[in-house]
């Protein structure tokens, strides 16, 4: 397999503007693939989904195709993607339907690893229920989440268990197949933050155990919108306050108002370009995961090169054990440096790498720098050798 990163970079406008782009964990820049498919599906006749008009059936099949799309991006079923604004917007819905069965009595397990939105919408839906939260803390050392950390705090009254795929903020990445089973072996339910794992690794939510899965499209060279995906047979049993006349299907009778068809339009295309990453034949799930398997590779060529290459330079701290399993993701401070003004400087060097705490707000308390927040730098699938040498130069500048 045959990573051909220039010919990828020639698919993104973005990039004439010059600047090397580490700000993909906080939303990708976009092929034009997918800026196409979004105005053909704008110009294009539609109307509401029906089976009548032409415009009708435009509109009801874009929805399905961006399902299909997306159960393959995912090795999820189809029939059980549900589309949303944003990660954030489904997880506050599903919280609030999944609460109306919590009572005193039961118990929610949150992490100190994950971003808040998939913190807070569960530590309010619990409080609104009389339900207790259970905290599992990751190492601080190591920004490792441990199994034990989770397990230690199940019990038999555990209702749900929520937990990131990977860190935004750090990049490690918990052992979910673990997590998920041990939540199961108690009755309870696992939702997964997929967010920043989905980019960067072949996702099989059946593998993974999840019972629920959720990721953001703009993470993936995407337009701005979230997926959800469950079991049908799950979503049939949930039932989620909504208008009385609109469908009661699923997985639509968890979505609500009109769905955006020329974003959905943009959301199978982005499938389809990370499908084609590397060329070759075969079902798109199978193209998918080629792709993806060469662009880790390619992924973490470049991590390590920057990982190396930081840890090298005087008064630069990396967060995190360079040896466990991440996303090509690195957070980092420098000693009497601000953050902020550590990215003003880099972003005069026209490498952009923000500073923050990336709204992963109990990570950072747990570093201490939920005040300062640290610089994040990301690699995506447009990432070469010369962005990585060029943040290099420009933090050896800083340093110096």
């Amino acid at each position: 397999m045959t990573y051909d990163v220039a010919a990828v970079r020639g698919r993104f406008p973005a990039l004439a503007e010059g600047a090397a782009h580490f700000d993909g964990p906080g939303g990708s820049q976009v092929p034009v693939d997918v800026a196409e498919a979004v105005a053909a599906a704008m110009v294009a006749a539609t109307s509401n989904r029906g089976r009548v008009t032409a415009a009708e059936r435009r509109a009801d099949a874009v929805v399905a195709e961006a399902r299909l799309a997306l159960g393959d991006l995912l090795g999820a079923d189809p029939g059980g993607i549900v589309l949303g604004r944003s990660m954030t917007q489904l997880t506050y819905d599903f919280a609030r339907t999944l609460a109306g069965d919590w009572g005193p009595g039961d118990e929610v397990v949150v992490t100190r690893l994950d971003h808040d939105g998939n913190v807070r919408p569960w530590v309010q839906a619990a409080e609104a229920a009389g339900a207790t939260v259970r905290w599992a803390e990751f190492d601080r050392e190591t920004a490792v989440l441990p199994v034990s950390a989770v397990t230690d705090v199940l019990s038999p009254r555990t209702r749900l268990v929520a937990v990131t795929g990977a860190s935004n903020l750090l990049g490690t990445k918990p052992d979910i197949a673990a997590i998920t089973a041990a939540a199961h072996e108690v009755g309870a339910l696992a939702y997964v933050d997929g967010v920043h794992l989905t980019p960067h690794a072949v996702v099989n939510v059946r593998a993974l155990g999840a019972d629920f899965f959720v990721c953001s499209q703009y993470k993936f060279l995407g337009p701005h919108l979230g997926a959800l995906a469950a079991d049908p047979a799950l979503l049939e049993t949930l039932r989620p306050t909504k208008l009385e006349p609109s469908m009661n299907a699923v997985p639509e009778r968890f979505e609500f108002g009109t769905l955006p068809y020329e974003v959905l339009a943009g959301s199978t295309a982005a499938v389809g370009f990370l499908a084609g990453l590397v060329p070759g034949e075969g079902t798109r799930r199978e193209r998918l995961v080629r792709s993806i398997t060469a662009l880790h590779e390619h992924e973490t060529v470049l991590r390590d090169r920057l990982d190396t290459g930081l840890r090298a330079l005087p008064r630069v701290h990396v967060y995190g054990d360079p040896a466990r399993d991440r996303t090509p993701t690195a957070l980092f401070t420098v000693d009497g440096i601000p953050p902020g003004v550590v990215y003003e400087r880099l972003a005069l060097a026209g490498v952009n790498a923000s500073a923050g705490s990336f709204y992963a707000i109990e990570a950072a308390r747990s570093l201490g720098i939920q005040d300062t927040g640290a610089v994040r730098a990301g690699i995506a699938p447009y990432t070469d050798e010369s962005d990585v040498d060029r943040l290099l130069t420009g933090m050896a500048e800083i340093t110096a």
